[in-house]
């Protein structure tokens, strides 16, 4: 199955960071200390981190219907998650910020 053109378009302008880039930074505590999940356990931001390094590395024939999920579902994130941007704190080091990047988009770059 071939990944809808639109879907992969979207995806690509939303998700900003390389896969190196992005599992360099599933792997620090910052990453780490946020997102939402059950006390314990991986949080959804970072497994869905996990999926889109995964997904950036594939090629594009070889992403499949499970990957294309990930895909809209990360845009959908990435998109809700731009529109509440904190207006009077510096984003730098913000919990905001910090979810963003779980998820494949740092917004400073």
């Amino acid at each position: 199955m071939a990944v809808d053109d639109d879907v992969e378009k979207t995806f690509s302008g939303a998700v900003n960071m390389t896969a190196p880039e992005l599992e360099k930074w599933l792997a620090t505590d910052e990453s780490q200390s946020v997102g939402a999940g059950e006390p314990g356990s991986e949080s959804t931001g970072h497994e869905s981190g996990r999926r889109i390094a995964e997904i950036l590395r594939k090629k594009k024939n070889d992403l499949d219907a499970d990957d294309q999920d990930q895909m809209q579902r990360t845009v959908s994130y990435v998109h809700r998650h731009l529109a509440q941007r904190p207006s009077k704190e510096s984003i730098e080091d913000s919990r905001w910020r910090y979810s963003l990047m779980n998820w494949g988009h740092d917004p400073l770059k």
